[in-house]
């Protein structure tokens, strides 16, 4: 029996849910299909690739490197079917930009839409992921390049500062919180937080974590499967808050307010830079560049080229 891009596909997804369950859902399958079919690649590689419990199911610790290598083919694959449905679109080249905030409003959008405008025959693809999973695509090179939280270090990858955001707090438009003058960290330290498990969700989650913890005291932070728009609409249920970046306050949300959060000495921000392989010489890349640079100048001007390759420029 050979090893069908379906069970790659049905592995993966349930790695990333922990759950079969959930991922025989979000592929609109029978949950014994897509276990059959996982249980028929364990048998075909004679490796145990999960343990499943009532709570679901969790790689092995083969499991895991098997999953890496099937999500870098599936991607890979995925890549090349997209290709070839664009060949007219991208004349002038592709390029893949990673980000983790959702294009809702802002600097990510605006950067985002002025380059789709000024080169209109590079073929662009956007790929939102965790910042973890963007180094990977980076490393990869399924990603050209990636904008996500500052602060993130790997071998063999360069990064420039791009702007900053505001944090907000997302709650109920007239209620006690938002009525406040001012909110600090520390005025939200009974509330009950809920933020993605993907995207920028990890990173909000941490520095809530990292403002709140005291001796004897941990913030209630929980982290949901779904994304940072849906988290965001379900706080007029009113059990619950969220934090976001002010590009979430970019659009209308009904029953809502965002307010700024206070720290010393000014407004609590995050900062965000760019990321990208040194090795990278794709023409489109360097176009992304030249965008950046003039929309947001780095006084560092950190020069990127192909090794042995002659310079074409600067960021």
């Amino acid at each position: 029996m050979t090893i069908e891009l379906r069970q790659l596909r049905y592995a993966v997804l349930a790695a990333d849910t922990h759950s079969f369950a959930r991922a025989a859902q979000a592929l609109n399958v029978k949950q014994s299909t897509l276990s059959r079919r996982v249980m028929q690649l364990e048998d075909r590689l004679g490796v145990k690739l999960f343990e499943r419990t009532t709570r679901g199911a969790e790689p092995t610790e083969n499991g895991r490197v098997f999953i890496e290598r099937a999500r870098r083919i599936l991607t890979d694959i995925d890549n090349l079917a997209t290709t070839a449905r664009n060949v007219s679109y991208g004349l002038q080249g592709r390029i893949a930009v990673g980000f983790c905030s959702p294009l809702m409003s802002g600097n990510l959008k605006l950067a985002i839409s002025d380059y789709l405008n000024r080169f209109p025959d590079v073929q662009f693809d956007g790929v939102e992921a965790s910042p973890d999973k963007l180094l990977h695509g980076l490393q990869s090179q399924t990603i050209d390049v990636s904008i996500a939280p500052s602060g993130l270090e790997e071998a063999g990858l360069s990064s420039r500062p791009l702007w900053s955001e505001r944090l907000l707090v997302a709650c109920i438009a007239g209620s006690a919180l938002a009525e406040q003058e001012r909110i600090y960290w520390q005025d939200l330290r009974r509330e009950v937080f809920v933020v993605p498990s993907s995207g920028i969700g990890p990173i909000l989650g941490n520095l809530i974590s990292s403002r709140l913890t005291e001796q004897g005291y941990r913030p209630n932070v929980i982290c949901q499967d779904t994304s940072l728009e849906s988290v965001i609409s379900m706080v007029v249920a009113n059990r619950f808050i969220s934090i976001a970046t002010e590009a979430a306050a970019g659009i209308a949300w009904p029953g809502l307010t965002f307010r700024e959060i206070h720290d010393l000495p000014g407004s609590a921000r995050l900062e965000f830079s760019l990321y990208w392989r040194r090795d990278n010489g794709n023409p489109a890349l360097q176009r992304f560049f030249e965008l950046i640079s003039e929309r947001y100048p780095d006084s560092d001007q950190i020069q990127r080229r192909p090794a042995g390759a002659p310079e074409v420029g600067r960021l």
